[in-house]
């Protein structure tokens, strides 16, 4: 009978969304420092990377474009500034696991395939730096 009431994956990603803020805000330290112009450079650049890559992102088991992706990490990552001094700990804050659930962050690439994003995006940090020597 309540069949037509079944909310959609998006509508849970919503749902979901708003938890998270609201958890981050019970959460939240204000008396710490932001993180360096060099660091954020960093972590900018992974955020792009994550936006402008072709794989797709699962969170708490629904897929997220690359957009959709970059834009919750981006989310996360103005909520811990204030905790992350270094490229690392913002992969772990924010692009490792829901903080609602545990689940890790995935993503699956063209070929099927998968793999924790916190790995991928190690990866794209390796490269990153090994560039700028």
């Amino acid at each position: 009978m309540l069949e037509h009431m079944k909310p959609d994956s998006r509508h849970m990603a919503f749902v979901a969304g708003i938890a998270l803020a609201v958890f981050m805000l019970l959460v939240s330290d204000p008396g710490s420092a932001e993180p360096t112009d060099e660091v954020n450079v960093t972590i900018q650049y992974l955020i792009e990377s994550v936006s402008g890559s072709s794989l797709t992102f699962f969170r708490n088991g629904s897929s997220y474009t690359p957009g959709e992706a970059a834009e919750h990490m981006n989310r996360k990552y103005q909520h811990f500034r204030e905790k992350i001094d270094t490229p690392e700990e913002f992969i772990e804050l924010c692009a490792t696991k829901s903080l609602l659930t545990g689940k890790p962050y995935l993503v699956v690439d063209g070929q099927g395939k998968e793999r924790r994003t916190s790995d991928w995006l190690r990866a794209e940090l390796a490269a990153y730096q090994e560039r700028k020597k």
